[in-house]
């Protein structure tokens, strides 16, 4: 019986610190701004990437014309990160976005 509650306590340890590891797992993934006036409107281009599942920070100051997305797992894909983008449309203008790889 205790080798049994041994075993079982050893399961629950591992299983946390697998969800613990999967959690921890982030990518970059760098997108290519273009457009006439994205460059006016990157406040809304880094809303709308936060407001997606699983975005931990976009960083759209280090490289002029590009946003660096940090996401954790794989909540989000890359294809929903540039939807994103080109969806934050205004008057007269747009935004695209393209994955660097």
């Amino acid at each position: 019986m205790r080798k049994i509650g041994i075993g079982l306590m050893l399961l629950g340890t591992l299983c946390g610190y697998l969800g613990s590891v999967q959690a921890a797992i982030e990518q970059k993934v760098m997108l290519m701004l273009g457009g006439q006036y994205c460059d006016l409107y990157l406040g809304d281009v880094e809303s709308a990437l936060k407001q997606l599942p699983g975005v931990k920070a976009v960083d759209i100051k280090s490289m002029k014309g590009h946003a660096i997305v940090t996401v954790e797992g794989d909540k989000t894909t890359s294809s929903q990160l540039v939807k994103a983008v080109n969806g934050v449309k205004g008057d007269g203008w747009h935004c695209s976005a393209q994955v660097m790889k």
